[in-house]
């Protein structure tokens, strides 16, 4: 069985050995022998947990700064859907291992996805080694858009078995007014039938819950409990301009929130309640959303406007502690859909990152979570770890030349 050492690695200020036995760490204590290990010399380095993007649609990394500073629903419908339409499979596959080769340089090995073509982005995921939660998206407001989703979504469903241990899939229903309640009923039905988790956006926009409220004569959340889909397999996409009421609902349902703090405050969204989460033991995730809202898919940059943003909120400094912030991006996400993993421990999925503590970033070294939340960048990450297997070491990742040269063509028919 494959074995990785790192030797004498900073972990949780203490230094030590760690060894990966397969896809799982096996034993963590000073002076462990292995002689048939891969060895890292851990002694510039700091271990931790890596992060784990609860939000995205990978391929938008071809739409990065494409439709900047427009309204919500001005850049979706005037700018994003109609370049959208322009994809094709090969676009969807360079622009998600473009996504995942940003992704890894700063420290993320999981992603939970929400776009078309979505055998393109697990293939992508599958050939750079990362775990994925891939959607089966219904979106029923672009007719023609719906039949290829169904197609595409039964497809991906057959071939299910073939996918490796690192891709699971996920029911994703876009939104709450782009799906019919009849749609989303059926979902809640499929979820329960097959335990399959459930990622949608919601609660977004202002305009969304007065909507809601003229159309079904309550919130987001109280719509989505209507329709049996606020449950413990949930995690809701920004989840913004939530009641006092919907936010007892979400924690006595048991789903998880995911906070999306750059795309929110660039599209001007609205201001996510961290703390009456926090308060209420919701199990709160980070995410980035995709590149053509944020226009980066860094969970370092993530954690620092989530902490920054909540304190601005309350105005209280207290708020959105570095520990709290950091736990979103890291076990959190990892708890949310199921995967064993988020922290150094024996017998829990070997995923980490070897932080460079040489960096300049990381100098004064007093606390290093908070240098991580606020100062970090993507130079600080050394080496990344996924399922036993090292992704990137001393900063390079295999192919990635080739994969933005790629990306860079694709993005020629929207530049035309």
């Amino acid at each position: 069985m494959n074995q990785i050492l790192i030797q004498n690695v900073l972990l949780k200020g203490q230094r030590t050995d760690v060894l990966i036995e397969g896809n799982c760490f096996k034993t963590i204590r000073p002076g462990i022998a292995a002689d048939d290990a891969a060895v890292i010399d851990g002694t510039q380095f700091a271990v931790i947990p890596p992060f784990y993007n609860t939000h995205t649609h990978a391929a938008m990394t071809l739409l990065r700064g494409y439709a900047d500073d427009l309204k919500l629903f001005d850049w979706l419908n005037l700018h994003i859907w109609p370049a959208e339409a322009k994809l094709a499979p090969e676009d969807i596959y360079w622009g998600s291992k473009l996504a995942i080769l940003e992704m890894i340089k700063t420290g993320t090995v999981f992603f939970s996805d929400m776009y078309f073509m979505q055998h393109e982005t697990i293939r992508a995921a599958e050939e750079m080694g990362v775990r994925a939660a891939v959607g089966l998206i219904t979106l029923e407001s672009v007719p023609d858009l719906a039949k290829m989703l169904e197609s595409v979504n039964d497809l991906i469903w057959e071939s299910r078995r073939s996918f490796s241990g690192r891709i699971s899939l996920t029911l994703a229903p876009h939104a709450i007014y782009t799906v019919s309640t009849a749609t989303l009923e059926k979902i809640a039905e499929r979820s329960r039938n097959d335990q399959m988790m459930i990622h949608t956006h919601l609660a977004e926009t202002q305009f969304e819950v007065a909507e809601c409220r003229q159309k079904h004569g309550c919130s987001p959340v109280e719509y989505l409990a209507r329709v049996g889909l606020l449950t413990d397999r949930a995690v809701l996409a920004h989840a913004i301009h939530l009641s006092d009421r919907d936010i007892e609902l979400v924690a006595q349902a048991g789903a998880s929130v995911n906070h999306n703090p750059c795309s929110n405050m660039k599209l001007a969204s609205g201001v996510f309640p961290f703390e009456k989460m926090l308060k209420a033991k919701i199990n709160i995730t980070l995410g980035t959303d995709g590149c053509a809202s944020n226009n980066n898919l860094s969970m370092l940059e993530e954690m620092k406007f989530a902490a920054l943003l909540a304190k601005s909120a309350d105005a209280d400094p207290e708020s959105g502690h570095m520990h709290d912030v950091f736990n979103t991006a890291t076990v959190n996400g990892a708890r949310a859909f199921g995967i064993d993993a988020g922290v150094i421990e024996a017998g829990k999925l070997a995923d980490c990152v070897l932080v460079d503590l040489d960096n300049s970033l990381m100098v004064g070294d007093y606390h290093l979570t908070s240098n991580l939340v606020y100062s970090a960048d993507s130079s600080c990450i050394d080496t990344v770890i996924c399922d036993g297997k090292i992704l990137m070491r001393h900063r390079q990742v295999p192919g990635e030349k080739e994969i933005i040269a790629a990306a860079r063509k694709c993005c020629d028919k929207f530049r035309k």
